[in-house]
């Protein structure tokens, strides 16, 4: 049954305070890496300039040591020095769209639905799948995650379900409904772009079975066949600013007020999409990937959503499958840890039918729509179309090996693609340019994510020799090793920017004006992520997508599998620069090409 926040002071608490505390790295030790991390991305003449300006900051008795003092004061305060400030400017500050910008989308394996029927009955399974596992949040029975040996964080688990993120005109904040006196024991169920409210738990605390949910969707289904509704939700998909004028003119209204707040407080969201475009096999999980992460546009499933919702699962009449979730407050292990349980669960043989006791009518959320609101929906159609025209993905199934080659050659699977990332972008654009891999800090109490910088000195090395006749290509085997060695310094919070990000916030807080590393050219280069980047394992065979962090860059995530690699790829039409296609293709190249070097050259050499 649902389970208050007193429940939570149990094992999860004491699990939570044997972690350490998040550390503040030594001063003098970011200083070097970071103009180490510059060296492959900076110009010469502009990284002469910042090594003075390093100097500067990093001088005994001067301003960084002053900062650093502070960020030092700070952990001492807080449980986690970074997680507030994190929150805040990596996403509850950002200013554009959830949608693309921010919110990853997973694709699951196709299904075949034969009939209307078989979606209903597999989103009926998939919802109990998800209820088994918020017992285990509920009753603490989650089994705590290990990394090197080390127990992680099992925060996040608990700040999925039940949480939403409210817009507001400077910052948006998130709301955890879960922590409450009374938690919820409803989902919310969006078909045709009509909300419902679905209770999952009887009067006793218990689930509803299978059958029961499978019967409460069959009535949703057939109150909402009318397919002229306006899509009320597709306001989430705006700009923060734009949404927060909109979210407060749409709440004026009482009734709008309540059906908002019943979608913000119930458990996770589920959308019954409506059939997208056709697409070939081959094309298949590109156009579910976006289906994913937007919807397809106004015309299609995009107003089927409430986009600031935690977790959405979304099943389509055509058998595509997958989910969406607004990233403030998780990152994608503990949301991929959901779909494999989901996964697992809806595979099970159905149970014994159990008598049935009539269940009420699942409550259809009413909203009035004023010209007002009217006018709101229209302008967030318009901004979500030309979003949708603007996002280039494409889904590969990489099928000529998977982990398998990187173990038998005694290397990371990750640093192999990361790698193999640095060659495809080289061979591109002939420069190396800021990468962002992103590391759990889960090791630490509230940890979050820290960046692995995969562009280094001696990748760069390595891709200018990998097509250069004259350059011997050596040490494949060190820059691996390289990147394995910046792995663990980043998940064992040593790595430099949450530091950096940290003396720059303490700066804000403490100083009159901002000091100068914070206003180098080398700073604005180094945050620039043309390659955007994350490994997310999964026991499912499925991939998660997002958009690229910059105008001209890629946003690249992968899955690798034991023999084969689950990749998607995106970038934006409207830079003339980039293509998520040709990008796709040149990874693919640069793994098979990395292969050969491995088995065509005597060990001694990697």
């Amino acid at each position: 049954r649902p389970v208050s926040a007193a429940r939570i002071a149990g094992r999860y608490l004491s699990h939570q305070g044997g972690l350490p505390p998040l550390p503040v790295p030594p001063l003098q030790q970011t200083c070097e890496r970071y103009l180490s991390a510059l060296e492959p991305i900076v110009e010469e003449t502009e990284l002469e300039h910042t090594r003075q300006v390093v100097a500067e900051f990093a001088r005994p008795g001067g301003v960084g040591e002053r900062l650093q003092t502070g960020l030092e004061r700070r952990v001492r305060k807080t449980e986690n020095w970074l997680s507030d400030w994190w929150l805040q400017t990596a996403y509850l500050d950002y200013r554009m769209p959830v949608v693309v910008h921010s919110s990853p989308g997973v694709v699951l394996p196709r299904l075949e639905f034969s009939d209307r029927q078989g979606q209903m009955r597999y989103a009926a399974k998939l919802i109990a799948g998800v209820l088994d596992f918020k017992t285990m949040i509920d009753n603490e029975t989650l089994p705590v995650e290990y990394l090197g040996g080390q127990p992680l964080c099992m925060n996040q688990y608990y700040q999925i379900l039940s949480s939403c993120r409210i817009p507001g005109t400077k910052r948006d904040s998130v709301v955890n409904y879960a922590l409450g006196k009374r938690p919820p024991t409803h989902i919310t169920v969006v078909h045709n772009y009509q909300f419902f409210i679905l209770d999952v738990y009887n009067s006793d605390g218990s689930p509803l079975t299978v059958d029961q949910i499978y019967i409460q969707l069959e009535k949703i289904w057939s109150s909402s066949l009318q397919t002229n509704k306006e899509p009320v939700g597709i306001l989430t998909s705006q700009h923060r600013n734009t949404w927060a004028k909109a979210y407060n003119n749409l709440i004026k209204d009482k009734t709008n007020k309540e059906s908002v707040r019943a979608i913000q407080k119930s458990i996770f969201t589920v959308c019954l999409d409506a059939p997208m475009p056709r697409a070939s096999d081959e094309m298949y999980r590109s156009r579910a990937a976006v289906q994913m992460l937007h919807g397809g546009g106004s015309r299609w499933n995009s107003g089927n959503r409430w986009f600031d919702k935690t977790l959405q699962f979304i099943i389509g009449e055509d058998g595509s499958c997958g989910l969406i979730y607004e990233h403030a407050p998780a990152e994608g292990p503990p949301i991929v840890s959901i779909i494999d349980h989901v996964v697992e669960y809806t595979k099970k043989p159905d149970e014994v039918r159990t008598p049935m006791v009539p269940l009420p009518m699942p409550q259809k959320l009413r909203f009035n729509i004023t010209p007002e609101v009217k006018s709101d929906i229209e302008e967030a159609k318009q901004n979500m179309n030309i979003m949708v025209h603007d996002l280039d993905v494409k889904v590969n199934v990489f099928s000529h090996f998977g982990k398998n080659v990187p173990k038998a050659h005694k290397m990371s699977p990750d640093a192999f693609i990361q790698i193999a990332l640095q060659l495809a972008y080289y061979r591109t654009y002939q420069k190396c340019c800021a990468t962002y891999e992103s590391a759990s800090l889960r090791m630490f109490r509230l940890g979050r994510t820290e960046t692995i910088r995969s562009a280094s000195i001696a990748s760069a090395k390595f891709v200018k020799a990998m097509d250069d006749p004259s350059k011997q290509v050596q040490h494949y085997s060190s820059i691996l090793k390289a990147h394995r060695a910046y792995t663990d310094m980043a998940i064992r919070g040593q790595a430099i920017d949450r530091h950096l990000l940290g003396l720059k916030l303490q700066a804000i807080e403490d100083l009159a004006s901002l000091p100068q590393i914070f206003m180098d050219t080398s700073y604005a280069v180094a945050l620039h992520y043309n390659l955007s980047t994350s490994q997310v394992l999964a026991k499912t065979d499925c991939v998660m997508c997002f958009g690229p962090v910059v105008p001209d860059g890629y946003g690249v995530c992968y899955n690798p599998m034991e023999g084969h690699i689950n990749f998607a790829v995106s970038a934006f039409n409207s830079c003339e620069d980039t293509n998520a296609g040709n990008m796709a293709q040149s990874l693919e190249k640069a793994l098979l090409d990395i292969r050969s070097l491995l088995e065509h050259t005597p060990k001694a050499k990697l």
